[in-house]
């Protein structure tokens, strides 16, 4: 596993806030969708809600990686050496997990 903890910002620092506030409506309507199970809501009710939280959380995701992109791999790139192969590589199966999920 690599080290994710850096003496730097990250690219996403700017936009914490929005993230955070986003991560927290994700998190609201997971606890919305454990209730329509209990209540025994409509399946197509439920799998409606379950797309939701998958797009939302798929939208966060890109989020992060294009700031990953901009900030932390052309950074690295510009810098060159180990460090960019690396950033280089870590966006790479970012980007694949994201496709497969």
């Amino acid at each position: 596993m690599t080290d994710t903890t850096h003496e730097h910002h990250h690219g996403y620092i700017h936009r914490k806030d929005d993230y955070l506030r986003r991560l927290r409506r994700i998190e609201g309507q997971a606890r919305g969708l454990q209730r329509m199970v209990e209540e025994e809501k409509y399946c197509i009710d439920i799998l409606t809600q379950i797309s939701a939280i998958t797009k939302a959380l798929q939208s966060v995701g890109l989020g992060l990686l294009e700031e990953h992109l901009g900030h932390c791999v052309a950074d690295a790139a510009s810098t060159g050496g180990s460090d960019a192969q690396l950033k280089l590589k870590e966006a790479s199966d970012a980007i694949a997990r994201l496709v497969r999920s």
